[in-house]
Formats: C-alpha cells, structure tokens, sequence
C-alpha cells in the first residue's frame, strides 16, 4: 500500500503543478508528458497487479445506497474518482496533442496539423482553428479535475476522515483503526 500512496502523491503534486503552471509554455508541457508517463506507468501496474488495483476500483456498487446513508456510500467516494481518472486523462491526452511531441523532441504525432510541426518553440500553441479547439477541451478538463479533486479532498476530510489521513501519511492516533484493519487488509485510497 505505500507504493500506491507514492504514487497517488506524485500524480496529485504533478497534477496541480501542470495546471499551476498552464502559462509557463515549455515547463507546463514537460510537466503534462510527465504526468501522462505516470498514468501510463498506472495503466501497466493495474494489468500486471492484484485485482484492487485495477480498473474495478471504479465500478460503484449501489448496493445498500440509501438516503440516510448516501454521503458515506463507498459508490460516492468512487464516482469522484472516476471523475478524476476521466478528465485527468483527458486534458493529458489533449495536451499531447496539442503539444505534437515538440516539447520532448519529437514531432511526430502532431494531432492538429503537419505544419504544426515545424513550428519554432516560441510560436507554439499559436490560434489556429484545430489549436484552438483543444486548448478549450483541455482548459475545460483541466478545471473539471481540480473541481473533482477539491470534490473529494472535501468529501475525504469530512465524511472519510481516517482514509484521508491515511492518504496524507499522517500517523495514526493510538487505540485507533484504519478503515477494514479487523479484517486483514489496508484501505486503497
């Protein structure tokens, strides 16, 4: 379970410095290719990984999802991931595509045009039409998962206050249980 909180905390300190870092050019580009490595790296783990680490961690089950219990339901805490996982990756792919692999040195899959390509590093991201389209998709998506993140920070700190110091490594207070501890096993953030 540590090496799942390491990752969760790359992928979270990445993610808010790529869209801290949106005006930057060059340094928010390289900041996106590294957080697309990241889930690539995730989609790799979860294939060749038990069971909890894959993409079943996303199915909700709305067994037992009533009312008076909605705010604590395991589908709540799920379906704000999912949304994470969702636009994250979407406003990485977009970015990619915008980008063309001219950040990294490699033009070669540009998504919007050939001549795209041989653009000097100054001029990128310029207004054209196919340009454009994608930078709103990806500004979109971008604001979309720190609203979905800030989303579940807060539904963590007030309804899953154990599982969110688990996430943030904050010891434990003694006499007290992580989340399914009498049962064997750690909780998966």
């Amino acid at each position: 379970m540590h090496k799942i909180r390491v990752y969760h905390a790359a992928l979270a300190m990445l993610t808010i410095l790529a869209y801290l870092s949106g005006d930057f050019g060059l340094a928010h580009d390289w900041l996106g290719y590294v957080v697309a490595a990241i889930i690539c790296f995730r989609l790799l783990w979860a294939l060749f990984n038990p069971r909890q680490l894959g993409p079943i961690r996303f199915y909700s089950e709305f067994n037992g999802l009533r009312f008076d219990n909605a705010y604590r339901h395991p589908a709540v805490s799920k379906a704000l991931t999912l949304g994470i996982a969702v636009s994250l990756i979407g406003a990485t792919l977009t970015g990619v595509a915008m980008d063309g692999g001219l950040a990294i040195g490699f033009a070669g899959f540009s998504a919007v045009a050939p001549a795209q390509a041989n653009r000097d590093a100054g001029e990128r991201h310029g207004n054209d039409d196919g340009n454009e389209f994608l930078e709103e998709i990806n500004a979109s998506l971008s604001s979309l998962v720190i609203r979905f993140v800030i989303l579940r920070a807060t539904y963590l700190l007030f309804f899953k206050r154990p599982l969110a110091r688990y996430i943030l490594y904050q010891d434990r207070r003694k006499g007290s249980h992580w989340p399914g501890k009498s049962r064997g096993r750690e909780p998966t953030p």
